[in-house]
C-alpha cells in the first residue's frame, strides 16, 4: 500500500460505518480464509527477510572484505550506499505496486537481488562492490514497504497490528541471526559464500511467489484497473516515487518519521562498528562470535514487534470505542511509548558505559556501597562479602 493509498484508506476509516457500509468493508478483508492469509504472510516474512540478511551478513565480514579487496575497514561507504539505496528503493517499489499490484512487483525486485547478491560474490574490487550492493540492496527493498502493504490488503484496522507485529516479528527474527550466519560463514568459509546463500535464498523466494502468492492488491484499487477502466492500454508508466514524501508537511507524519529514523539509528551504531567496538575491546576477531553480538538485540526486536502489534490494536479499538466509533491514527502511538521514552535510549546509553568502562562502573557501584556496609555490619561481614564476590569471580 502506497502513503497515498494509505491516505485514502484513512479518510474511510475514520469515520463510523453505516450499516451497509460496514458489510461490504467486511467483505473486502474475506476474500482469503484465515489459513490463506497466513501463508500469505509466511511468504512476504520470508521476502522481509531478504534486506535485512543483505544488511546484516555483511557487517560482521567487513574486516574479512577489506583484507580481501585491499581496503580500509573502517570505511563503511558501502553500507552507507545500501541503505540509501534500500530507502529509495522502498519508495519505488510501494508507488508502482499501487500501480501494478504486489506480486509483479515482488517477482521484479527479488529476481534483481538475486542479480546483486551474485555480483557482490563475484566483485574483485572496491567499485564492482559497491555497484552490485547498491543493485542488491535496492531489489531487496520492497520485502518491507511492499510487505506491509499486503497487510493492510487482507487484514482490517482493528486486526493490522497485530498481523503486522507478527510480519515484523518473523523479519526481526531473522535479524537477529543475520550476522551470526554472516560470521559463521565468512570465518569458517568465506565471506563470498555468504552472497551466493543469499543470490540462493532469493531464487527460493521468487520461485515461492511465483508458484504460491496470490495477488493481494483490493478489487479495483490498482491503478492500471483504473486506467482499463478508462480505456487505455497496459504498458509502462513513469510514477513519482517522491510523491509521497509531499506528507512529511503534515507535523504528525514528519515527526513519525523521524522517531523511527532515530530508533533505527540506535540499532546501527550498536551493530555496524561492532568489530571495531566490542570486538577491538575485548579482542573478538572471530566472525561468527560478532554475529553472535547481534543476537540480543535481534531477539529484542523479534518480541518487542508482536507484543506491540497486538497492544496497538487494543488502543484502536478501546480508543475508537471511547469516540464512539471514530478511529485517530495517532491512538497506536500509545503502544510505543515506554519502548521510546525508556528502553531505546536508556538500553544504547548503558552499552557505550558498558563497553568502554565496566570494571570502572562495576568498581565504583561497589565502593560506593563500601563504607555504608561497613558501618552497618562492620569489617569482617563486609570483607567476608567481598571474598564471596572474588571466589565468584574465580569460578
Amino acid at each position: 500500500m502506497s502513503l497515498s493509498d494509505s491516505n485514502e484508506a484513512t479518510a474511510s476509516e475514520e469515520t463510523p460505518l453505516l450499516d451497509d457500509d460496514v458489510r461490504k468493508h467486511e467483505e473486502v478483508y474475506k476474500r482469503f480464509r484465515p489459513s490463506q492469509k497466513r501463508v500469505i504472510v509466511a511468504l512476504i516474512s520470508l521476502a522481509g527477510l531478504i534486506p535485512l540478511f543483505v544488511s546484516g551478513t555483511f557487517i560482521p565480514s567487513i574486516p574479512q572484505i577489506a583484507k580481501d579487496l585491499n581496503t580500509t575497514g573502517t570505511n563503511s561507504i558501502a553500507v552507507s550506499l545500501s541503505i540509501l539505496a534500500n530507502a529509495f528503493g522502498s519508495l519505488w517499489w510501494a508507488t508502482y505496486s499501487s500501480y501494478y499490484g504486489r506480486k509483479p512487483i515482488y517477482l521484479t525486485s527479488i529476481a534483481i537481488e538475486a542479480v546483486g547478491s551474485l555480483g557482490v560474490a563475484l566483485s574483485r574490487n572496491v567499485p564492482q562492490l559497491l555497484v552490485c550492493r547498491v543493485l542488491q540492496a535496492f531489489g531487496a527493498s520492497s520485502g518491507l514497504s511492499v510487505g506491509i502493504g499486503v497487510i493492510g490488503d487482507i487484514y482490517k484496522l482493528e486486526e493490522r497490528g497485530t498481523a503486522s507485529g507478527i510480519f515484523f516479528g518473523a523479519v526481526l527474527l531473522g535479524a537477529a541471526l543475520a550476522p551470526f550466519v554472516g560470521g559463521t560463514t565468512a570465518h569458517y568459509y568465506s565471506w563470498r559464500g555468504m552472497q551466493f546463500g543469499l543470490c540462493g535464498f532469493a531464487i527460493f523466494c521468487w520461485i515461492l511467489t511465483l508458484l504460491v502468492q496470490p495477488e493481494t492488491s483490493q478489487p479495483g484499487a490498482r491503478g492500471i484497473d483504473k486506467a482499463r477502466e478508462a480505456g487505455k492500454k497496459d504498458g509502462w508508466v513513469w510514477l513519482n516515487p517522491l510523491k509521497s514524501l509531499a506528507l512529511l508537511r503534515s507535523p504528525n507524519v514528519l515527526f513519525l518519521a523521524m522517531e523511527g529514523a532515530f530508533v533505527l539509528l540506535t540499532d546501527y551504531a550498536l551493530i555496524v562498528p561492532i568489530a571495531f567496538t566490542i570486538g577491538k575491546r575485548y579482542g573478538i576477531h572471530n566472525e561468527s562470535l560478532l554475529g553472535a553480538l547481534c543476537i540480543p538485540l535481534g531477539i529484542g526486536n523479534a518480541i518487542g514487534a508482536p507484543l506491540t502489534g497486538r497492544i496497538s490494536d487494543w488502543m484502536v479499538v478501546k480508543w475508537r470505542k471511547r469516540r464512539g466509533g471514530i478511529w485517530v491514527p495517532e491512538d497506536r502511538l500509545r503502544a510505543a511509548l515506554p519502548g521510546a521514552a525508556v528502553m531505546v535510549p536508556c538500553s544504547v546509553l548503558f552499552s557505550g558505559l558498558v563497553t568502554q568502562c565496566f570494571r570502572g562502573v562495576v568498581i565504583a557501584v561497589c565502593v560506593a556501597f563500601i563504607l555504608p556496609a561497613i558501618d552497618t555490619f562492620g569489617v569482617a561481614i563486609t570483607n567476608g562479602v567481598v571474598a564471596v564476590i572474588a571466589w565468584i569471580g574465580f569460578g
